[in-house]
Protein backbone atom coordinates (compact mmCIF):
# COMPACT_ATOMS: atom_id res chain seq x y z
CA UNK A 1 0.00 0.00 0.00
CA UNK A 2 1.29 3.58 -0.64
CA UNK A 3 2.72 5.20 2.41
CA UNK A 4 0.93 7.56 3.90
CA UNK A 5 2.82 8.92 7.00
CA UNK A 6 4.89 12.21 6.10
CA UNK A 7 8.49 12.50 7.05
CA UNK A 8 7.02 15.58 9.73
CA UNK A 9 5.34 13.68 11.18
CA UNK A 10 8.20 10.73 11.81
CA UNK A 11 10.06 13.72 13.19
CA UNK A 12 7.61 14.59 15.76
CA UNK A 13 7.17 11.02 16.54
CA UNK A 14 10.94 10.68 16.97
CA UNK A 15 11.52 13.61 19.19
CA UNK A 16 8.40 12.66 21.48
CA UNK A 17 10.39 8.94 21.92
CA UNK A 18 13.14 11.26 23.08
CA UNK A 19 11.62 14.03 25.01
CA UNK A 20 10.08 11.05 27.21
CA UNK A 21 13.95 10.61 28.97
CA UNK A 22 15.53 13.55 28.15
CA UNK A 23 14.19 17.02 29.52
CA UNK A 24 16.73 18.76 27.04
CA UNK A 25 14.75 18.24 24.03
CA UNK A 26 13.16 20.88 23.54
CA UNK A 27 11.03 22.09 19.82
CA UNK A 28 9.98 25.41 18.97
CA UNK A 29 7.70 26.68 16.44
CA UNK A 30 7.07 29.69 14.37
CA UNK A 31 3.11 29.49 14.16
CA UNK A 32 3.48 26.47 12.36
CA UNK A 33 3.47 23.42 14.76
CA UNK A 34 0.27 21.92 12.97
CA UNK A 35 1.97 22.12 9.34
CA UNK A 36 5.21 20.72 10.71
CA UNK A 37 3.01 17.89 12.76
CA UNK A 38 4.60 19.16 15.90
CA UNK A 39 0.86 19.25 17.96
CA UNK A 40 0.90 16.28 19.60
CA UNK A 41 4.37 17.44 21.09
CA UNK A 42 3.08 20.36 22.64
CA UNK A 43 0.49 18.64 23.88
CA UNK A 44 2.22 16.06 25.91
CA UNK A 45 5.34 18.20 26.21
CA UNK A 46 4.18 21.70 27.02
CA UNK A 47 6.85 22.30 29.54
CA UNK A 48 9.52 21.47 26.41
CA UNK A 49 7.91 23.00 23.76
CA UNK A 50 7.81 27.21 22.80
CA UNK A 51 5.67 28.83 20.05
CA UNK A 52 7.14 32.16 19.03
CA UNK A 53 4.76 33.20 16.95
CA UNK A 54 5.20 34.34 13.17
CA UNK A 55 8.90 35.68 14.02
CA UNK A 56 11.50 33.02 12.50
CA UNK A 57 14.40 35.70 13.60
CA UNK A 58 13.40 34.95 16.69
CA UNK A 59 12.74 31.48 16.44
CA UNK A 60 16.52 30.88 15.47
CA UNK A 61 17.99 33.65 18.15
CA UNK A 62 16.05 31.91 20.85
CA UNK A 63 17.28 28.24 20.17
CA UNK A 64 20.49 29.29 19.93
CA UNK A 65 20.11 30.63 23.67
CA UNK A 66 18.47 27.67 24.98
CA UNK A 67 21.51 25.76 23.23
CA UNK A 68 24.02 27.57 25.14
CA UNK A 69 22.01 26.79 27.98
CA UNK A 70 22.56 22.91 27.49
CA UNK A 71 19.04 22.39 25.99
CA UNK A 72 18.44 21.03 22.87
CA UNK A 73 16.51 22.83 20.23
CA UNK A 74 14.43 21.80 17.52
CA UNK A 75 12.94 24.82 15.69
CA UNK A 76 10.71 23.90 12.79
CA UNK A 77 9.22 26.27 10.56
CA UNK A 78 8.56 26.37 6.90
CA UNK A 79 11.68 25.95 4.87
CA UNK A 80 11.03 29.32 2.44
CA UNK A 81 10.95 31.40 5.60
CA UNK A 82 13.67 29.73 7.99
CA UNK A 83 16.21 29.74 5.50
CA UNK A 84 15.96 33.40 4.65
CA UNK A 85 14.06 35.58 6.79
CA UNK A 86 16.74 33.99 9.48
CA UNK A 87 19.64 33.61 7.62
CA UNK A 88 21.90 35.85 9.39
CA UNK A 89 20.68 33.90 12.88
CA UNK A 90 21.25 30.77 11.27
CA UNK A 91 24.65 31.72 10.49
CA UNK A 92 25.89 33.94 13.71
CA UNK A 93 24.04 32.46 16.55
CA UNK A 94 24.04 28.95 15.30
CA UNK A 95 26.79 27.95 12.84
CA UNK A 96 29.33 30.56 14.24
CA UNK A 97 28.75 30.01 17.55
CA UNK A 98 28.78 25.68 16.73
CA UNK A 99 25.36 26.04 18.73
CA UNK A 100 23.54 22.81 19.20
CA UNK A 101 20.81 24.29 16.93
CA UNK A 102 18.60 21.58 14.58
CA UNK A 103 16.79 23.44 12.26
CA UNK A 104 13.75 21.88 10.49
CA UNK A 105 13.02 23.40 7.38
CA UNK A 106 9.43 21.78 7.12
CA UNK A 107 7.13 21.85 3.09
CA UNK A 108 10.58 21.94 1.55
CA UNK A 109 11.34 22.51 -2.24
CA UNK A 110 7.71 23.05 -4.13
CA UNK A 111 5.51 21.36 -1.54
CA UNK A 112 3.45 24.57 -0.91
CA UNK A 113 3.16 24.22 -5.22
CA UNK A 114 0.01 26.30 -5.33
CA UNK A 115 1.04 29.26 -3.45
CA UNK A 116 4.00 29.96 -5.76
CA UNK A 117 7.24 31.54 -5.34
CA UNK A 118 6.99 32.90 -2.24
CA UNK A 119 6.76 29.99 -0.53
CA UNK A 120 8.91 27.90 -2.68
CA UNK A 121 12.69 26.98 -0.79
CA UNK A 122 14.04 26.19 -4.29
CA UNK A 123 17.58 27.69 -2.48
CA UNK A 124 17.72 26.69 0.84
CA UNK A 125 20.54 23.88 -0.10
CA UNK A 126 22.89 26.35 -1.88
CA UNK A 127 22.15 29.33 1.12
CA UNK A 128 22.67 26.60 3.67
CA UNK A 129 25.53 24.60 2.76
CA UNK A 130 27.67 27.91 2.42
CA UNK A 131 27.23 28.48 5.78
CA UNK A 132 30.60 27.47 7.67
CA UNK A 133 29.73 24.41 10.37
CA UNK A 134 26.22 24.15 9.04
CA UNK A 135 25.26 20.65 7.87
CA UNK A 136 22.46 20.13 5.50
CA UNK A 137 20.28 16.85 5.59
CA UNK A 138 17.27 15.65 2.97
CA UNK A 139 16.18 12.60 3.65
CA UNK A 140 14.42 10.26 1.12
CA UNK A 141 11.90 8.58 3.33
CA UNK A 142 10.25 8.16 6.71
CA UNK A 143 12.65 5.39 7.79
CA UNK A 144 15.75 7.42 6.89
CA UNK A 145 14.03 10.49 8.69
CA UNK A 146 13.50 8.30 11.81
CA UNK A 147 17.20 7.11 11.68
CA UNK A 148 18.80 10.70 10.94
CA UNK A 149 16.69 12.15 14.14
CA UNK A 150 18.14 9.31 16.14
CA UNK A 151 21.42 10.18 15.22
CA UNK A 152 21.24 14.16 15.69
CA UNK A 153 20.03 13.70 19.03
CA UNK A 154 23.17 12.18 20.13
CA UNK A 155 25.21 15.14 18.55
CA UNK A 156 25.65 18.64 19.48
CA UNK A 157 26.19 20.50 16.47
CA UNK A 158 24.11 22.90 14.09
CA UNK A 159 21.86 21.27 11.19
CA UNK A 160 19.62 21.92 8.38
CA UNK A 161 16.99 19.35 8.01
CA UNK A 162 14.47 19.93 4.99
CA UNK A 163 11.61 17.57 4.61
CA UNK A 164 8.93 18.26 2.22
CA UNK A 165 5.11 18.29 3.18
CA UNK A 166 3.44 15.14 1.72
CA UNK A 167 4.25 11.67 2.27
CA UNK A 168 6.47 10.03 -0.04
CA UNK A 169 6.79 6.76 -1.42
CA UNK A 170 9.17 4.06 0.81
CA UNK A 171 12.61 3.99 -0.48
CA UNK A 172 13.57 1.32 2.02
CA UNK A 173 12.02 -0.60 4.67
CA UNK A 174 11.59 -0.42 8.11
CA UNK A 175 13.74 -3.31 9.01
CA UNK A 176 16.10 -2.62 5.88
CA UNK A 177 17.10 0.82 5.96
CA UNK A 178 21.03 0.62 5.84
CA UNK A 179 22.12 4.05 7.38
CA UNK A 180 25.97 5.31 8.15
CA UNK A 181 25.69 9.19 9.40
CA UNK A 182 27.24 11.44 6.64
CA UNK A 183 27.58 8.61 4.32
CA UNK A 184 26.00 8.18 1.16
CA UNK A 185 23.52 5.19 0.79
CA UNK A 186 24.16 2.88 -2.15
CA UNK A 187 20.05 2.28 -2.94
CA UNK A 188 20.95 0.29 -6.41
CA UNK A 189 24.52 -0.57 -7.81
CA UNK A 190 25.48 -0.23 -11.56
CA UNK A 191 28.17 0.05 -14.19
CA UNK A 192 26.65 2.51 -17.12
CA UNK A 193 24.91 5.40 -15.24
CA UNK A 194 25.40 6.97 -11.58
CA UNK A 195 22.39 8.35 -10.97
CA UNK A 196 23.26 10.85 -7.50
CA UNK A 197 19.54 12.09 -5.60
CA UNK A 198 18.32 13.88 -2.54
CA UNK A 199 15.25 14.27 -0.71
CA UNK A 200 12.15 13.61 -2.60
CA UNK A 201 14.18 13.06 -5.65
CA UNK A 202 15.60 9.48 -4.39
CA UNK A 203 12.25 7.66 -5.01
CA UNK A 204 12.47 8.81 -8.93
CA UNK A 205 15.53 8.37 -9.22
CA UNK A 206 15.61 4.43 -8.27
CA UNK A 207 12.58 3.79 -10.81
CA UNK A 208 14.57 5.63 -13.27
CA UNK A 209 17.04 2.95 -12.36
CA UNK A 210 14.87 0.37 -13.08
CA UNK A 211 13.26 1.16 -16.32
CA UNK A 212 16.83 1.83 -17.47
CA UNK A 213 17.71 -1.66 -16.65
CA UNK A 214 14.86 -2.88 -18.50
CA UNK A 215 16.60 -1.31 -21.26
CA UNK A 216 19.71 -2.74 -20.87
CA UNK A 217 21.17 0.38 -18.42
CA UNK A 218 23.13 -0.79 -15.73
CA UNK A 219 23.08 2.24 -13.39
CA UNK A 220 23.53 3.23 -9.97
CA UNK A 221 21.97 5.12 -7.75
CA UNK A 222 23.20 7.34 -4.44
CA UNK A 223 20.99 8.43 -1.84
CA UNK A 224 23.08 11.51 -0.97
CA UNK A 225 21.00 12.73 2.39
CA UNK A 226 23.90 14.33 3.65
CA UNK A 227 24.48 17.03 0.73
CA UNK A 228 26.61 18.66 3.33
CA UNK A 229 28.78 17.10 4.23
CA UNK A 230 29.21 15.79 0.86
CA UNK A 231 30.07 12.20 0.72
CA UNK A 232 32.97 12.53 -2.14
CA UNK A 233 34.14 9.30 -1.72
CA UNK A 234 31.20 7.83 -2.98
CA UNK A 235 30.98 10.10 -5.79
CA UNK A 236 34.53 9.18 -6.46
CA UNK A 237 34.29 5.51 -6.08
CA UNK A 238 31.46 5.02 -8.08
CA UNK A 239 31.67 7.94 -11.20
CA UNK A 240 34.65 6.17 -11.75
CA UNK A 241 32.68 3.05 -12.60
CA UNK A 242 30.10 4.66 -14.97
CA UNK A 243 30.21 6.10 -18.38
CA UNK A 244 28.40 9.21 -16.96
CA UNK A 245 26.74 10.76 -14.10
CA UNK A 246 23.07 12.65 -13.55
CA UNK A 247 22.80 14.77 -10.44
CA UNK A 248 18.88 14.90 -9.49
CA UNK A 249 16.97 17.63 -6.68
CA UNK A 250 13.91 19.58 -6.30
CA UNK A 251 16.34 22.89 -5.67
CA UNK A 252 17.28 25.77 -8.50
CA UNK A 253 20.30 24.90 -10.88
CA UNK A 254 22.82 26.67 -9.12
CA UNK A 255 24.65 25.90 -6.07
CA UNK A 256 22.62 22.67 -4.98
CA UNK A 257 23.75 18.90 -5.10
CA UNK A 258 24.16 19.44 -8.75
CA UNK A 259 26.91 22.02 -8.83
CA UNK A 260 28.62 19.89 -5.55
CA UNK A 261 28.67 16.31 -7.40
CA UNK A 262 29.71 18.14 -10.97
CA UNK A 263 32.83 20.30 -9.12
CA UNK A 264 33.98 16.69 -7.37
CA UNK A 265 33.37 14.88 -10.73
CA UNK A 266 35.10 17.15 -12.82
CA UNK A 267 38.09 17.44 -9.90
CA UNK A 268 38.29 13.73 -9.96
CA UNK A 269 37.59 11.68 -12.77
CA UNK A 270 35.75 13.79 -15.40
CA UNK A 271 33.37 12.36 -17.61
CA UNK A 272 30.24 13.15 -19.11
CA UNK A 273 28.19 15.29 -15.73
CA UNK A 274 24.77 16.80 -16.00
CA UNK A 275 22.37 18.46 -13.40
CA UNK A 276 18.53 17.72 -13.38
CA UNK A 277 16.71 20.17 -11.39
CA UNK A 278 14.35 23.27 -11.29
CA UNK A 279 14.72 25.89 -13.62
CA UNK A 280 16.36 29.23 -13.10
CA UNK A 281 12.31 30.69 -13.07
CA UNK A 282 9.21 30.96 -11.08
CA UNK A 283 8.17 27.26 -11.31
CA UNK A 284 4.18 26.08 -12.48
CA UNK A 285 1.50 25.99 -10.15
CA UNK A 286 0.54 22.55 -9.51
CA UNK A 287 1.07 19.42 -6.71
CA UNK A 288 4.73 18.65 -6.05
CA UNK A 289 4.41 15.78 -8.83
CA UNK A 290 2.53 17.55 -11.64
CA UNK A 291 5.64 20.51 -11.01
CA UNK A 292 8.54 17.13 -11.25
CA UNK A 293 6.52 15.91 -14.24
CA UNK A 294 6.86 19.34 -15.64
CA UNK A 295 9.87 19.59 -15.33
CA UNK A 296 11.11 16.28 -16.16
CA UNK A 297 11.47 15.35 -12.07
CA UNK A 298 9.97 12.22 -12.72
CA UNK A 299 11.17 8.74 -12.69
CA UNK A 300 10.54 8.45 -16.87
CA UNK A 301 12.15 12.67 -17.40
CA UNK A 302 15.43 10.97 -15.84
CA UNK A 303 15.25 7.44 -17.46
CA UNK A 304 15.37 9.83 -20.40
CA UNK A 305 17.69 12.05 -19.71
CA UNK A 306 20.27 9.37 -18.70
CA UNK A 307 19.67 7.50 -22.40
CA UNK A 308 20.38 11.32 -23.61
CA UNK A 309 23.35 11.32 -21.95
CA UNK A 310 24.80 7.71 -22.97
CA UNK A 311 24.25 8.40 -26.42
CA UNK A 312 25.91 12.07 -26.51
CA UNK A 313 29.22 11.10 -24.60
CA UNK A 314 28.75 7.47 -22.94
Amino acid sequence: MPNTVPNRKVICDVLMRHAATDKDVVVLCSDSRGSASLTPFFERYPEQSVEVGIAEQDLVGIAAGLAACGKKPYAASPASFLTTRSYEQAKVDCAYSDTNVKLIGISGGVSYGALGMSHHSTQDIAAMSAIPNMRVYLPSDRFQTARLFDALLEDEHPAYIRVGRNPVEDVYAEDSCPFQMDRATVVREGTDVLLVACGEMVRPAVVAADLLAADGVSATVLDMYCVKPLDREAIITYARDAKVVVSVEEHAPFGGLGSMVAQVVGEECPRPCVTMALPDAPVITGTSWEVFAQYNLDAHGIATRARELLVKGG
